[in-house]
């Protein structure tokens, strides 16, 4: 891979000289704030580059020191590929070494370097006691066997041997994730004149090109790209691992704040609820209860949140469980991130974890609940899959949403098919559903159409649009619509275009409905072609009412009775007699009007226009001038 796609990131005690070393490491001043260089301490992020010796550059993150700006370290930690832990040689380790070494190894840190500073102040004998002193400190760790390097950033002592180490290092850096969705969270935001509001960040996913759509996150601020820098040099694109500072258009700078993650369009969503799995230092001396208000740090943003521990009570020094976090506000994570957690007050750091839903449901504190998040963790592709699709097919969730969210990296697609095979989730369209929710709402969909079908037994089924409203009003009548298809599948109920019934529903008359029936038919063929109204016909029905408009649509539906305009209704031999009638008037004519249609069947105008409209919707006439020709005498109604 190329090199320059790596962070090298700082920690260690106040005063150590993180900052001095990346001087003298890059020629680069880190430092820029004023209170800084007065006080001779970091205390916002600082940013430099490494020239590499093929010319390519890589970032530098220099993270404060001092305790009280731990929070400000953890914003530039989360990005870092290579930590350079300084070491002061007449001090060795010290209180903030072991909190930045704890939030290395929480953010799963895996790669670094000892860079034990300052060793023009000591004589050998000390050197090589602090030396072993820092080795016994790092034993267990992910530094144990990482190289210690002696150096001076003052005299310049080693700095050549530690710039090489870390070219060596950085040469054997994993490959970033470059297919997938940028993300890039914001450590700084500020104006610069002429361009207007940009922000910098690490680009930890993914690639940003010129003119790419950015969408803000929490606040869901729609922005463009419209300018890109990457180590101060202008790019059409940057790609991950790399330090960026990003023009956003037509945002103003009170619009983001530093905690914010700039990122593609509709890849992430917002939550206030997260799955993890949580580990306790072994260095905490302090227990962490049930309930307890502990502040969260995700990639740059801090907030507070509450703990949810499902089967315990409380947490010690070197625990490991599986809870929910409730925070104070809403965060766009993915699964599989790392995150810090710090007590309230005082604020000290307490451990931290991994990200196993990032926008998960709320659980019961129960084992039972423990046990789901250790499948998110460790169970099987097929078992994780279906275990996210048992918490979310209520919320109908996307095949392709549920992949890019959870198992962008792994084989789901077959997996997806595996079990869609053993009939464990039931697929429509974009969506997949969990077996034990299809026959959920099966059952529900099913009591519906039982008594749907009890009142109307003439009726095929019911309405589609109808059943959909009610069994599923809060979401779209596409998702609806898909989530029926799934019981379709299932054999649980049978969809006819635009109805649905029960799939061993027949529809069935009893005695009383064709007595009705027979009674609508008799009258109709009384009438001939001048018949009464439909609400004429009702009020013969006054006392059966609903079962006449069964009655009534069947014979519709049948064929039996044919409906010219919504208040005119004829039999089928009637209507067909019309027909035949006009054929003998067109034969005899070629162009038949009105007058000789209406004499022809002894009829209204009323009557004989309604016939002859309804020919013209079939396309069996057409109507030329003052009167109609015959197109076809096939008769179709």
């Amino acid at each position: 891979m190329s090199t320059n796609n790596a962070i090298i990131g700082t920690a260690g005690h106040v005063d150590h000289g993180k900052t001095l070393l990346i001087k003298a490491l890059t020629g680069m001043e880190t430092d820029r704030l004023a209170e800084e260089k007065k006080r001779g301490i970091t205390i916002e992020l600082g940013f430099a580059y490494l020239t590499l010796q093929n010319g390519e550059k890589a970032g530098i993150v220099d993270v404060p020191g001092h305790e009280k700006f731990v929070r400000n370290m953890l914003a530039g930690a989360g990005s870092i590929d290579l930590a350079m832990l300084v070491v002061a040689a007449d001090e060795g380790i010290m209180p903030q070494t072991r909190e930045h070494l704890t939030i290395l190894k929480t953010l799963d840190i895996k790669r670094g370097l000892v860079a034990l500073n300052k060793v023009d102040l000591v004589d050998e004998d000390w050197l090589a006691m602090v030396t072993l002193d820092i080795e016994e400190e790092l034993r267990g760790s992910f530094l144990e066997i990482a190289p210690i390097l002696p150096v001076s950033a003052y005299s310049g002592q080693g700095v050549d041997a530690l710039r090489q180490t870390i070219f060596d290092m950085l040469a054997q850096s994993p490959p970033k994730k470059l297919d997938t969705p940028f993300r890039l969270p914001i450590d700084r935001v500020f104006t610069m004149g002429g361009f207007g509001t940009v922000v910098t960040g690490t680009l930890i996913e993914g690639r940003l090109a010129l003119g790419q759509d950015v969408t803000v996150y929490p606040s869901g601020l729609a922005t463009k790209a419209r300018r890109i820098h990457v180590h101060g040099d202008e790019t059409d694109i940057a790609v991950a691992g790399q330090r960026v500072a990003v023009n956003l258009a037509g945002l103003k700078v009170s619009d983001i704040t530093k905690g914010d993650l700039a990122a593609q369009p509709q890849s992430l969503e917002n939550s206030r609820l997260l799955d993890v799995a949580i580990e306790i230092d072994t260095n905490c001396l302090r227990e962490i209860r049930h309930n307890s208000r502990l502040h969260l740090y995700h990639g740059t943003a801090d907030m507070l949140c509450s703990l949810t521990l499902f089967d315990k009570d409380m947490l010690t020094g070197g625990d490991r469980a599986y809870a929910q976090l409730r925070l104070a506000s809403p965060l766009a994570a993915k699964h599989g991130d790392h995150f810090v957690l710090r007590f309230y007050s005082p604020v000290e750091t307490v451990g931290g974890g991994i990200i196993l839903d990032a926008t998960a449901k709320r659980a019961k504190r129960e084992p039972e609940a423990a046990k789901r998040l250790e499948t998110k963790e460790n169970g099987s592709l097929n078992e994780r899959i279906l275990t996210i699709f048992a918490e979310r097919s209520s919320d109908f969730p996307n095949i392709e949403q549920i992949k890019q969210r959870y198992f962008q990296d792994e084989d789901y697609d077959n997996a997806l098919s595996q079990l869609a095979a053993e009939g464990l989730l039931i697929v429509a369209d974009s969506m997949a559903l969990h077996i034990s929710y299809v026959n959920e709402l099966g059952k529900r969909v099913r009591n519906i159409l039982t008594k749907y079908h009890k009142e109307n037994p003439l009726h095929e089924g019911i309405a589609l649009a109808e059943l959909c409203t009610r069994i599923l009003p809060h979401v779209s009548r596409g998702t609806a619509e898909s989530a029926l298809q799934c019981l379709v599948q299932m054999g649980l109920v049978r969809r006819n275009g635009q109805t649905v019934a029960n799939a061993d529903f027949v529809a069935k008359a009893n005695d009383g409905h064709k007595k009705i029936a027979d009674k609508i038919l008799s009258i109709y063929e009384e009438a001939r072609f001048a018949p009464p109204s439909l609400d004429e016909m009702t009020t013969n029905f006054d006392r059966e009412k609903k079962v006449f408009a069964q009655v009534f649509e069947s014979l519709i539906k049948s064929g039996d009775i044919i409906a010219l305009t919504p208040q005119i209704h004829v039999r089928r031999e009637t209507y067909d007699e019309a027909m035949l009638l006009f054929e003998g008037l067109a034969i005899a004519k070629n162009e038949v009007l009105l007058a000789d249609f209406r004499d022809a069947i002894n009829t209204s105008r009323k009557y004989a226009l309604a016939f002859l409209e309804h020919f013209d919707k079939k396309n069996i006439t057409k109507k030329v001038g003052e009167g109609r020709i015959l197109l076809s005498k096939k008769i179709n109604s």
